[in-house]
């Protein structure tokens, strides 16, 4: 689709007023409310379901804008002929691709494309995908899928790391920069759509595991290179040649030899501007994909050269047994031609002009002159052949460009984008291959959805009532079946080594083609012809020419002089290695281009059908391409062609969805408790289908409770199930039934998980506890070996400590002894004090009443000395007096004191009186050099050295 931007919907009126008449009254009898037409999402909601009421609905949705409508399994697309650039933004790319349910969404071709992904993700068999985009010529496939590109380029993007993610990215931006190079090189101006595909390609996206886009590969088949040099009226040449011509530098005009004036046959309509004339963004794509600009430089020089040779024009020579004679206008083309081309001018001539003939047993090589027509057509098949192994070449550099190892993708999605049906004026082989190709394209749609789909119900004991359909099978066997058939006759003709006559093969072609139904004959016709009834419509083609362009022979002159050529590029492509091989006697073998069409097309059905197929049904509602005009008559042909109505008979009707019972078993059921999802050993046995039975029939009960299962349920009267249906060996369901399934599904896989979960973070708890644990033993290992450790360093500091106290306390106590032991001798005195009950010796006499000052001796010989009652003790500071009252041991509280020493605890007698005197005491330092110093505290007080050492005063 292209699409957007008018303001207003134009409904062409039909020719025919019957046609109107009869949509208004099945509207009115079918359809209660006119004004919800463009609701229905889906064209099986409309009933009943008949070309005029479907044709109404689109029309409806049309009229809205809505221009994407399902019809079961078929998306319905309608081309409004302008861009709708918000309808294919990144945006609802990634809205669609992140929903939960798309199919819930607004019809889009987004849904089919993410389907399609879903299912290569799920991995849901067959696991590879296709999408088949078809309709007629301008309905809209070429842009469709180029927005199926982009959408799996968006995606399908790498999500881990920076360095996988640029790498996607550039494949991505790869894959989609071929979309251009294809588009120029492939895609041409009809009489019936701007950008019509003159070739048909079918891409493989590949994907790896994780399904991120690593690479693709593309197919071509059928380039219609007789456009080269042959355009209908109002018809262009392919667009690279209006893209050189209208974007080329100055520099580039004079080397290509084109000046902006020049006037080349080949080129008609070059007046007319298209969106495709981009020379920049071709250019910008392949030097994008590697094509360097020393190489593009080559390909658009050898491109100008084709225009110059279209200009090449010969008149008849007056002799026959001359060669034809070069106009005089065309002998600057020609010299620009081989200028271009780098080959002599001279032998590009003479290839032309001349042919060379090989007769009698010794191949002896005869020079026969051309004639006029022949060297039209020798000039013509140069141009052909060469522009054709160019295009070639880019199709193979591409592929080189982007197509992956096969070792890292494992599935692909196809998708399938081919010429739509054509009928024009004159038709010729090109047509008829083209109508081929979409004959086969149809019948697989026939046969996948419509005529497999009933079978299938009637094997599988569904009643069913047959819908009639469109079965395209008699014309594809006129064209392709067994002999005789239009392209065996057509191969036959030929292999014949004698000049064609299209008359003598008209004649052949009745003859042997009598008994068939699709063909038709216009005996009153001069022109000779055949007209076949295809599925879109009758198709008359032109008899003249077919044979030679099947044979597409190249003469080998025209190959030499190429190979002979001083440019790289051409010098590559027709070296001898890349031209076909001959047989024995050195002839080449003759390949028909119907039979190498029929090869291809055939290996291309082999892979659709081995993949899941999504069609895509592209409608043209104008065939003059003005925007948002609908056209009724235009349409419902369309319709009536490609089988829609019959689609949505059968989908609406029927269960689209159909499963084997081992698939069935294997994905669903997990949703029972039972452990049925093993029950399938592939034998095949009616055991196993039995067995398979049974556990489909069980998850099914277990989702719908009370429904039946089969056709009838005779043992209660109730009719078939409208939803599910157990086949003999696959399970029938409807959408409706598949998303309960899936729910159901996801019920049980959220259950399970969180079971795994529970388990998991079971496990991890008690791993944790158990490395915690193993991590506090360890720890308390460490710690009690530390602490040891800590201890016996202290243990050893502790015992130098006290070594070295013992040692300084002893040396200490001898010091202090010393000192002791030299004070002077002082004289005893014998004092008998009243009360005293002992003598008491004391060392003098100390006058009575006046201050003494003691200086060496102990403070309770000082004390023994007086008589007197009372004792007054004067003392400088708090510690001091403390000191001292310790010393003599005073207590507050009694009125006697008593006053032990260490002295006389070593023999001295005790001092026990009752001072009658006051005595004052003047404190001043100890003449003992160590008297300042406490080497030990005791619990009972203060030591002896405390009791004769005096503090500072």
């Amino acid at each position: 689709l292209k699409c957007l931007g008018a303001t207003s919907i134009k409904t062409i009126p039909s020719p025919h007023p019957s046609l109107d008449d009869s949509l208004e009254g099945d509207l009115q009898n079918f359809l209660i409310d006119e004004s919800q037409l463009h609701t229905y999402d889906d064209l099986t909601k409309v009933n009943p379901v008949t070309t005029t009421t479907v044709l109404k609905c689109l029309q409806a949705r049309y009229c809205a804008r809505v221009f994407y409508t399902h019809a079961g399994c078929t998306l319905v697309a309608l081309n409004p002929f302008q861009p709708i650039p918000q309808l294919y933004s990144p945006d609802v790319m990634k809205e669609y691709h992140s929903a939960a349910r798309p199919q819930e969404f607004k019809p889009h071709i987004f849904i089919v494309a993410e389907q399609a992904y879903r299912n290569v993700q799920g991995q849901v068999e067959p696991v590879n995908q296709s999408l088949v985009v078809s309709g007629e010529s301008g309905a809209g496939k070429t842009w469709t899928s180029r927005c199926l590109m982009k959408y799996y380029a968006t995606v399908a993007a790498s999500r881990s790391s920076q360095k996988a993610q640029d790498t996607v990215e550039r494949i991505e931006r790869r894959v989609l920069d071929s979309n251009p190079i294809m588009e120029a090189f492939g895609n041409a101006c009809t009489l019936r759509n701007h950008n019509s595909s003159r070739f048909g390609k079918y891409i493989q996206l590949q994907l790896n595991r994780s399904q991120q886009l690593v690479g693709a590969s593309v197919q071509t088949y059928l380039l219609e290179k007789t456009r080269v040099a042959c355009q209908a009226p109002g018809e262009r040449n392919f667009h690279i040649f209006y893209q050189m011509m209208k974007g080329a530098t100055q520099e580039e005009r004079q080397e290509w030899k084109m000046p902006a004036a020049g006037q080349f046959l080949w080129l008609p309509n070059a007046d007319r501007t298209l969106e495709e004339d981009c020379f920049e963004e071709t250019r910008a794509a392949m030097l994008h994909l590697g094509v360097h600009k020393e190489v593009q430089g080559q390909i658009f020089q050898v491109l100008a050269a084709l225009l110059q040779l279209g200009n090449v024009q010969f008149s008849c020579p007056p002799d026959e047994s001359q060669p034809c004679e070069l106009q005089e206008q065309s002998k600057d083309f020609l010299q620009n031609a081989a200028c271009l081309l780098r080959v002599p001018a001279e032998e590009l001539l003479s290839c032309l002009r001349v042919r060379t003939i090989r007769a009698g047993r010794q191949q002896h090589t005869v020079m026969k002159p051309c004639s006029q027509t022949e060297c039209s057509m020798r000039r013509d098949c140069l141009a052909k052949v060469i522009y054709a192994h160019i295009f070639d070449w880019i199709v193979a550099f591409i592929n080189q460009s982007i197509c992956a190892d096969s070792s890292s993708w494992c599935n692909f999605i196809g998708l399938l984008d081919v010429y739509g049906f054509e009928c024009f004026h004159q038709n010729n082989l090109e047509q008829l291959c083209i109508n081929y190709a979409n004959e086969k394209l149809q019948q697989h749609f026939v046969a996948h959805y419509l005529k497999a789909q009933q079978e299938e119900y009637a094997a599988e004991g569904l009643e069913w009532s047959f819908i009639s359909y469109q079965d395209n099978q008699s014309g594809l066997d006129l064209i392709e079946g067994p002999p005789p058939s239009v392209f065996s006759l057509l191969n036959e003709e030929c292999r014949l080594n004698r000049p064609s006559d299209a008359k003598q093969f008209e004649t052949r072609l009745e003859k042997a083609l009598s008994g068939k139904a699709c063909v038709s004959w216009d005996k009153l016709s001069d022109t000779p012809h055949f007209t076949v009834s295809h599925y879109a419509g009758q198709v008359s083609y032109q008899i003249e020419g077919m044979v030679e362009k099947n044979k597409d022979l190249v003469p080998p002159e025209l190959v030499l002089v190429l190979r002979r050529s001083q440019d790289a590029l051409l010098h590559s492509l027709f070296s001898e290695n890349n031209q076909e091989q001959s047989d024995s006697k050195g002839h080449s073998k003759v390949i028909t281009v119907v039979s190498k069409f029929k090869g291809s097309l055939e290996s291309l059905m082999r892979v659709l059908h081995s993949t899941t197929p999504h069609y895509t049904r592209c409608i043209k509602p104008n065939t003059d391409c003005r925007p948002l005009t609908f056209k009724k008559e235009e349409v419902i042909t369309q319709l009536e062609a490609c089988g829609i109505v019959e689609t949505i008979n059968i989908s609406a009707a029927g269960f689209p969805v159909r499963i084997p019972y081992p698939s069935f078993v294997k994905r669903y059921g997990l949703i029972t408790l039972s452990k049925i999802s093993s029950v399938s050993n592939g034998s095949g046995s009616e055991d196993e289908r039995d067995t398979l039975g049974s556990a489909v029939r069980h998850v099914l009960r277990f989702v719908t409770p009370g429904q039946p299962l089969d056709p009838f349920d005779p043992s209660e009267g109730r009719l078939r199930s409208t939803q599910v249906h157990c086949g003999k060996t696959k399970v029938f369901l409807t959408h409706a039934m598949l998303e309960r399934l899936e729910i159901e599904r996801g019920r049980a896989l959220a259950c399970r998980a969180y079971s795994i979960q529970r388990c998991w973070r079971r496990y991890c708890h008690r791993k944790r506890e158990r490395q915690r644990r193993a991590a506090t033993l360890i720890q308390a290992g460490v710690r009690s070996w530390l602490t040891r450790r800590e201890i016996l360093k202290w243990q050893t500091a502790a015992t130098v400590i006290q070594r070295a106290w013992r040692t300084w306390r002893a040396v200490m106590e001898a010091l202090a002894d010393a000192e002791l032991d030299d004070a002077v001798d002082i004289e005893e005195v014998t004092i008998s004090l009243p009360g005293s009950p002992i003598p008491v010796t004391r060392p003098a006499q100390f006058p009575q009443g006046q201050p003494v000052v003691v200086q060496n001796w102990p403070i309770g010989l000082a004390l023994a000395s007086f008589a007197a009652t009372s004792v007054a003790v004067t003392s400088s500071g708090f510690q001091k007096l403390v000191s001292l009252m310790a010393c003599l041991q005073l207590s507050f509280r009694r009125i006697d004191y008593k006053v032990e020493t260490n002295q006389f605890d070593q023999g001295v007698a005790s001092i026990r009186a009752h001072p009658r005197q006051s005595v004052k005491f003047h404190l001043q330092r100890s003449p003992l050099l160590y008297a300042d110093i406490c080497p030990e505290q005791k619990a009972d007080g203060i030591s002896g050295f405390n009791q004769i050492l005096l503090e500072k005063t």
